[in-house]
């Protein structure tokens, strides 16, 4: 879930001088409680509330971007908004102060960039980044750089990670995605037969899809609700054989330990679980 939204399976509409504040609120604990979306009926009985009632609270959360609507499945979940103001929190300098040595000793034994980020919509947000001794490969992931998360192993790890409809209104149309070698995903049907991949190896790859002679292996970082709220990654030098227009098939199994073991690591660090 959210660091800024306590989670409580039983979320409660206290009485008080803003009442509608309360419970807007309440619906929001509620829905970061819950593994998967949510129908507004349920929330309605959950929270005590009248359907109309409920039905203006989440019309009014999803005009601000705090609940996202799911049509075809009748459901409510967070939206992109939630997600932001939860990792907000763990985005300043606590989570950036914990990282750098988790990053120092990773980029020395991979002797590769090792960088941390965050999303930041449907981007990544780079908020450390610790070089190797010795010559490495220039990279554009520098501190206070954002990138395309649909491009980015560390993107791509974190949204592994989500609810299909939070992926979904992250990328709601084929305009949402950007080129920048013919080699990232194009649509969302790409996107997410990617994200499966990732979901059932642990981790995300990419090469050449940001940067051309480059490739980076990341895994997500989890907060106490094992929700992914950062990740960790490593970039090489490296020219895969294959013409740039299409998928890569390169594999770089061997970078994977140390960066499962560092993102282990901070998420120890910050009191999270893994899944």
């Amino acid at each position: 879930m959210h660091p800024l939204v306590i989670s409580d399976p039983k979320p409660t509409v206290e009485t008080g001088p803003a009442p509608a504040l309360r419970r807007g609120l309440a619906v929001l604990r509620l829905l970061a409680s819950r593994p998967s979306p949510v129908s507004a009926g349920a929330i309605a009985r959950d929270l005590g509330l009248p359907r109309s009632t409920t039905y203006e609270l989440l019309t009014e959360l999803a005009a601000a971007g705090f609940a996202v609507h799911l049509p075809a499945e009748r459901r409510w979940g967070l939206g992109v908004g939630a997600f932001e103001i939860g990792t907000a929190y763990l985005r300043s300098e606590p989570l950036e102060r914990l990282s750098r040595p988790i990053l120092t000793r990773l980029a020395g034994i991979t002797r590769a960039t090792a960088h941390l980020g965050v999303l930041h919509g449907s981007q990544m947000l780079y908020l450390a980044k610790e070089k190797p001794a010795g010559p490495s490969v220039t990279l554009v992931t520098d501190v206070g750089i954002r990138l395309p998360a649909a491009l980015t192993a560390t993107g791509l790890s974190i949204l592994a990670m989500l609810p299909s409809g939070q992926v979904r209104a992250l990328f709601p149309e084929r305009s949402s995605f950007v080129d920048r070698t013919g080699r990232g995903p194009a649509n969302l049907p790409d996107l997410r037969s990617r994200l499966a991949q990732v979901r059932r190896a642990g981790w995300a790859q990419e090469d050449c899809q940001i940067t051309a002679g480059a490739a980076s292996v990341a895994a997500a970082v989890f907060d106490h609700n094992a929700m992914p709220i950062a990740a960790i990654g490593i970039t090489v030098a490296h020219r895969c054989p294959e013409p740039a227009s299409m998928t890569p098939t390169c594999n770089f199994e061997h970078l994977v330990e140390p960066v499962t073991l560092a993102v282990g690591a901070l998420t120890a660090a910050i009191g999270g679980r893994s899944r």
